[in-house]
């Protein structure tokens, strides 16, 4: 049986911003891909994830818990940062690797308590590695109305939509609309 095609408007970016975007808000309305029938199928075969992860009741608790976490670490003025860590934290105790020396040198393996926790744990650990890295790029869309997230991995670091397709678009035409029309 094959998984339908994912309907969000951006994915394929880095694990959690990729988890955080399964909320977003379109012309028809607020979406949540994790709240809709077989949402969770196809968000773990878009993850690649579908051969690993098992679709059940305790991946989809974990991943809605993680996601909340990382939307609201990812605010700029959360509510509740306490909180958010702490949640994000709770995630990070469900796993860790497991570091063992193979045939070919240093292997590295990911423990979790239950096959139920492992997308949410490597979401939760991805984005630590991406504070590591460059924090500065992760970035919100430019586009006030549009929850979306993404890693900026343009040469000059200046990217401000989640797509110019979208938002890029709308916010051009809305600027060439208001030059145009002016009172």
């Amino acid at each position: 049986m094959s998984t339908p095609a994912d309907p969000r408007p951006l994915a394929g970016e880095p694990l959690p911003l990729d988890l955080v975007n399964t909320r977003w808000t379109d012309d028809d309305g607020a979406h949540d891909l994790l709240e809709s029938p077989g949402g969770l199928a196809i968000w773990l075969s878009s993850a690649g994830l579908a051969e690993t992860v098992p679709q059940s009741q305790e991946t989809l608790d974990a991943l809605v818990t993680t996601r909340e976490a990382l939307f609201g670490l990812l605010q700029p003025e959360s509510i509740n940062p306490r909180r958010d860590r702490e949640l994000l934290n709770e995630t990070l105790r469900h796993g860790c690797f497991r570091r063992s020396l193979g045939e070919h040198g240093s292997e590295r393996k990911v423990e979790t308590d239950s096959p139920g926790w492992l997308a949410a744990w490597q979401a939760a650990e991805h984005y630590l590695r991406l504070l590591e890295d460059n924090p500065s790029r992760i970035r919100k869309c430019a586009n006030p109305e549009c929850p979306l997230r993404f890693y900026d991995v343009s040469k000059a670091g200046g990217r401000r939509w989640c797509s110019m397709a979208t938002c890029g678009n709308r916010a051009k035409s809305r600027s060439h609309y208001a030059r145009n029309h002016r009172g």
